[in-house]
């Protein structure tokens, strides 16, 4: 169907809207696996997973302000 011809209707307009965030959504998943943050963290990590302490991130903040 040329995209001129689908236009001209907007319920049809509206189903090939759906169709592509549907798709999208299915693409990328709706549903996250694991959380970014967990609520009830106590301990900071890094990208790896390593835990941070408060002596790693003074280390970080002096070698940002040399």
């Amino acid at each position: 169907m040329p995209y001129a011809k689908l236009f001209r209707s907007r319920w049809a307009a509206l189903l090939w809207a759906g169709g592509i965030l549907w798709s999208a959504a299915e693409f990328v998943g709706a549903s996250p696996g694991k959380p970014a943050v967990a609520a009830n963290a106590t301990t900071e990590t890094d990208a790896t997973g390593a835990s941070v302490d408060a002596n790693d991130l003074a280390i970080l903040a002096n070698a940002l302000h040399e």
